[in-house]
């Protein structure tokens, strides 16, 4: 019986589109950036600023270096934010009522710049605190120094919460994500593209 569910952030609640952060490079000059971000895989030196390994300075003096175009860490920034796009009220609505039946908690692989963009941006919409309200707990890869798909991330969160693994679900759109919470004993749900968690037949 489930109890408990862990969340993905991007593709799951938060609607994203990867090709934008190449697509919006591109537009800056900076085009043969376009194979280090994938939903698939990415770069060593992305992963390191996702797991908080690498200040945001450096990522942005990696970029300019590998791009070969003087680009300022305000074009970065924004380059890189444009793969956020929005979560629709509807799913807000639906998340509430969630937890009024679930212990909801979040995982999520992010980084310093997505994470100070999608807070502000939620605050601002519904004019709540939206990580606080909805789950109990709420981890991002940045501040925990771990990334999805590793073990040790969901071994964390799992003692930490004192979750019990066969009524805890973890909810993802990367296969491999959902592979790593296998692994650590988990119930597992690989959402699939053009999917909202909104209409699963789960909650049935």
């Amino acid at each position: 019986m489930i109890k408990n569910i862990i969340f993905d952030l991007g593709g799951v609640i938060y609607d994203i589109r990867y090709e934008n952060i190449p697509e919006a490079f591109a537009r800056m000059g900076a085009g043969n950036l376009v194979s280090l971000y994938s939903k698939a895989k990415q770069t060593d030196f992305i992963d390191r600023y996702e797991e908080g390994l690498i200040s945001s300075d450096d990522f942005c003096e990696e970029i300019r270096r590998l791009s070969e175009v003087p680009l300022t860490n305000e074009q970065i920034k924004e380059a890189w934010n444009a793969i956020l796009i929005d979560v629709p009220a509807p799913r807000v609505d639906f998340l509430l009522k969630l937890k009024e039946r679930y212990n909801l908690y979040l995982f999520s692989n992010t980084n310093q710049f997505n994470y100070d963009c999608f807070t502000a941006h939620l605050k601002q919409k519904y004019g709540f605190d939206f990580f606080e309200t909805i789950f109990k707990a709420a981890y991002f890869s940045h501040i925990l120094h771990i990334r999805k798909p590793k073990v040790e991330g969901f071994q964390r969160i799992m003692q930490e919460q004192q979750l019990n693994p066969a009524e805890t679900l973890f909810i993802d759109d990367s296969p491999q994500h959902v592979e790593g919470a296998r692994r650590c004993g988990l119930q597992a749900y690989h959402l699939q593209d053009e999917r909202s968690i909104e209409f699963l037949d789960i909650w049935d």
